[in-house]
């Protein structure tokens, strides 16, 4: 079997290589590559030669997910994630699986044991090929959190995200404000936060914010081509949105995908 290893941490791609070698030893790598870009380029012209490919969601320029927007993948793939269990449970039944970091030599075995009876179910004289576009979409709409747990003296609450108006990191916590401007450390970084959340609801503005649309109550030009935004809620910080961010910001604002 052939195997494409798509993942921007070396030490993680070498030791799935070596797992891989483990599971089977007439297994070859293709390769290993750790972008966006290398993999839009490597699949062009050789993706007929990989029977599996392994891709890691967050890579050195962008999501794995841009990479579908570029090119048609028709190849099976198991995703390699930092999605919480619930997320991990809820594609366990897609003939796609999922890995959660840190791989375990465990879950590589159910996972290519999943790719093996995919192969047998469908038999000699079918393709092994996979919508993965619907896959993708699935994802997309199911993959998100929609509820926190925080501690609130001796009590645990849970807040939905609908209730949150922003996120936001000080020093080493991160804060989840409500509505009713409550706020509660969470144990979550913002980037945790940005693979979790709704990117149609949630924007991550700066380094210290992820924002939800409906808790804001204005825009406003400010210097040096950045935006001021103005939350609903009394807040005695200002919150700026990266000059970098401001195109994206104007995208996501206005509803654009």
């Amino acid at each position: 079997m052939n195997v494409l290893i798509i993942e921007d941490e070396v030490p993680a791609a070498e030791k799935l290589e070596r797992y891989l070698k483990r599971y089977d030893q007439e297994i070859e790598v293709l390769d290993k590559l750790n972008s966006v870009q290398s993999s839009v380029e490597w699949l062009k012209d050789h993706q007929e030669r990989a029977d599996l490919i392994f891709m890691d969601i967050q890579l050195l320029d962008g999501k794995s997910f841009d990479i579908f927007d570029r090119i048609r993948i028709h190849k099976p793939i198991i995703f390699i994630t930092a999605f919480d269990e619930y997320a991990i449970d809820a594609f366990r039944v897609n003939s796609i699986d999922y890995l959660l970091k840190p791989i375990t030599f465990t879950d590589l075995t159910a996972s290519l044991e999943k790719f093996d009876d995919l192969k047998r179910n469908l038999g000699s004289n079918h393709k092994t090929d996979i919508d993965i576009n619907a896959v993708l979409s699935h994802l997309q709409q199911k993959s998100y959190k929609n509820r926190f747990m925080v501690k609130l003296g001796e009590h645990i609450k849970s807040i939905t995200t609908d209730k949150v108006a922003f996120f936001y990191a000080e020093g080493r916590n991160v804060y989840l404000v409500t509505d009713e401007n409550r706020k509660f450390i969470i144990d979550f970084k913002l980037e945790d936060l940005e693979e979790m959340l709704d990117p149609k609801v949630f924007f991550r503005a700066n380094r210290s914010f992820v924002l939800n649309i409906d808790g804001i109550t204005d825009v406003v030009v400010y210097s040096n081509s950045r935006l001021k935004v103005v939350p609903r809620l009394d807040f005695d910080k200002e919150i700026i949105v990266s000059r970098e961010k401001v195109h994206a910001f104007k995208d996501w604002f206005s509803g654009l995908d």
